[in-house]
């Protein structure tokens, strides 16, 4: 069996594979118009005619709902609770904006409906659901050609029979139904009913995009798909709850980053995923951080996922003036078509045709060889949007560089010091196609002393893939106080949860399974919760964690338990990280391939070009250097070393 990791990024789709029992990697252009067609194309040339195994991180539902691309949907809720979804919350994104315009909701108002029924707060029904107030619904909404709907009545996490009931009624009729019991059985009605809206939205695409998939594989062929939280689910659970898929790719990334870190030693990491679109950072304190929601297109999404700040400065970031004639970057992006200056299609200049410009890329060896960059072209445009400024060529050229990384840079501090962490006692984990380009400067501003560069660095997010475990996610609501919240009390509410999650991770083929028990917690009036750990112990864990994260605590105020959650993981079989073989500080003679003028702070330094595929364990690299491989190209500038781990890991030492 062929196993694969697959990657789709807005530039290239990523392949990781173990075939006759050696590991390969292959990039092809990304094919954003139809996504299905790149990850095919991979897959036939890797394996045809074998029995393969897959996990794939897709940006279907995340590109759908950037582009307002989805299905035709409608939101059922309550009567006279139909306009939540554009209502929201009073406060605005744009505090000081005179001209702030909200995002309109994926729902119009013409397709927002209110049922009379109510559940209480106690989860008692006071108003019955009729039947036939659905059917004549189902037939509007058959003649408005809605394909998808949304549900989210009030207080449905403590009794989900009326939303049962209009589930089974608009699946028999044919629709795509999301009902917010299944997906997040949470109380904040506003968060609640955006989440079930994204996913009944996506869902048709999703489903349609995964099932071509399966028809274009073979019936022996296994296919997963990565989620948002750092593990894999089937694609039954996929196509179903496809708003877990939003960041599958980033999420990638950093699993590989803490597994390929924790296997090399290094446990405190700040992940630094730079691809073609965008960044994506992550602080890992000897553990994966995650939370329980996050904000995509201005629209809440409340599902579990791997804490990870993204930036609009990738190495396709476009570089313009600006009205007031400033230099800027991003975030519009170049993506994979027209793509950079120097692919031989696009005519604005990017980050990556700024680092060709310095010498930083290396034409002849990007992507292997197999990729031509039109330096011509390059110098021509760049000369051009010089005139525009002032700036000589190698001027903005390196601005655009300098612009670019503090765009990084301040991305890496809110996860950090912004959150009461010193970046100086962390390794920056360099991965994406561009990351090596700009890590060691990075690390420089930020003081950071170390830099890991793993190997295949380009390929990262896919290999995460395979390093994942299956893992489900669930939460309910309960409400108690500390006074209801004893330790036997909870523990009898989380066996019902619990058992749930054993028997659906048995069906999706999980044989060693871990169980994780997390509470929502906070102090009595506050509006917001902090995740903790349950123990015996679990009330003085939120006191000092409050403290850890706010700087004060108030061990006499009363708590509150909100919600129960657990996480059911089904330990895969993971790849083993193969060795290097081992030899001696000083590099070989045919791992250098040649030395070339390079631009560091406007001069010229030879530099030597180093074959990463020759390089052994143990040997350094004392000198500048650009190290090419095939998915990525690593520069080592001056008043910095390199070493060379027993696994092939680059660890960039700043002096």
């Amino acid at each position: 069996m062929v196993i694969i990791g697959v990657d789709t990024g807005g530039t290239f789709t990523d392949f990781i594979y173990k075939k006759s029992n050696k590991w390969n990697i292959l990039k092809i252009p990304s094919t954003p118009d139809n996504p299905a067609k790149a990850v095919l194309e991979g897959i036939k040339r890797i394996a045809p005619d074998l029995e393969k195994s897959i996990v794939h991180g897709t940006t279907v539902a995340t590109n759908a709902l950037l582009e307002r691309k989805g299905a035709k949907t409608a939101f059922i809720t309550n009567e006279g609770f139909e306009d939540i979804i554009y209502i929201g919350r009073q406060n605005r994104k744009e505090l000081y904006n005179l001209h702030y315009r909200k995002e309109k909701p994926l729902v119009p108002e013409e397709l927002r409906f209110g049922l009379k029924c109510r559940v209480n707060a106690k989860g008692e029904i006071i108003e019955d659901l009729k039947k036939e107030d659905v059917e004549k619904l189902a037939d509007i909404l058959k003649e408005k050609g809605v394909s998808s709907v949304a549900i989210s009545f009030l207080f449905s996490f403590l009794n989900d029979e009326h939303e049962k009931i209009v589930e089974e009624i608009l699946s028999e009729r044919g629709f795509f139904v999301s009902p917010s019991y299944r997906i997040i059985p949470e109380f904040r009605e506003y968060e609640r009913s955006s989440t079930v809206v994204v996913n009944a939205y996506v869902m048709p695409k999703m489903n349609s995009y995964i099932s071509f998939l399966e028809n274009s594989l073979s019936k022996k062929d296994k296919l997963r798909i990565m989620q948002s939280n750092g593990g894999s689910i089937s694609t039954k659970t996929a196509k179903n709850e496809p708003v877990r898929t939003v960041l599958s790719g980033p999420a990638g990334g950093v699993v590989g980053a803490f597994e390929i870190g924790k296997r090399a030693g290094y446990k405190k990491l700040i992940t630094f995923d730079m691809g073609g679109t965008s960044t994506d950072v992550s602080l890992l304190d000897e553990k994966i951080p995650f939370s329980t929601g996050t904000y995509i297109a201005s629209m809440p999404i409340k599902v579990p996922i791997i804490d990870i700040y993204t930036v609009g400065a990738g190495g396709g970031s476009i570089a313009y003036f600006d009205e007031g004639g400033a230099l800027n970057v991003g975030p519009e992006s170049a993506g994979a078509d027209p793509g950079p200056v120097c692919y031989g299609k696009g005519e604005k200049i990017t980050v990556t045709d700024a680092n060709l410009f310095l010498g930083r890329l290396i034409p002849e060896f990007f992507l292997g060889g197999n990729m031509k960059l039109d330096t011509e072209r390059n110098r021509f445009f760049m000369e051009k949007l010089s005139k525009e400024s002032g700036l000589s060529p190698l001027e903005l050229a390196e601005g655009i560089i300098t612009i670019a990384n503090t765009k990084m840079e301040k991305a890496i501090r809110v996860i950090s010091v912004e959150r009461g962490y010193n970046p100086s006692e962390f390794t920056l984990f360099s991965f994406g196609g561009a990351g090596g380009l700009h890590a060691a400067f990075l690390a420089k501003q930020l003081g950071i002393k170390k830099v890991f560069v793993p190997k295949n660095p380009g390929i990262l997010s896919a290999t995460g893939m395979l390093l994942s475990d299956i893992i489900k996610d669930y939460s309910t609501t309960v409400m108690l106080s500390e006074r209801e919240a004893k330790f036997e009390v909870l523990e009898r509410l989380y066996s019902v949860i619990e058992e749930k999650a054993l028997e659906e991770l048995k069906n999706e083929g999980a044989r060693d399974i871990r169980i994780e028990k997390y509470l929502d917690v906070r102090y009595k009036g506050q509006s917001f919760e902090i995740i903790i750990p349950f123990a015996k112990d679990f009330i003085k864990q939120f006191h000092n964690t409050h403290e850890k994260l706010y700087g004060h605590k108030d061990e006499s105020k009363e708590i509150e338990v909100v919600n129960i959650r657990i996480r059911g993981i089904g330990i895969s079989d993971k790849p083993v990280l193969e060795k290097v073989e081992k030899g001696e500080k000083k590099i070989r003679a045919e791992a250098i391939l040649g030395e070339k003028d390079v631009v560091f702070d406007g001069k010229k330094v030879r530099t030597k070009i180093i074959d990463r595929d020759k390089l052994l364990g143990e040997n350094i690299i004392d000198f500048p250097a650009v190290v090419v491989e095939y998915s990525s190209t690593t520069v080592i500038p001056p008043e910095t070393y390199a070493k060379v781990d027993i696994f092939g890991n680059i660890i960039i030492n700043l002096r």
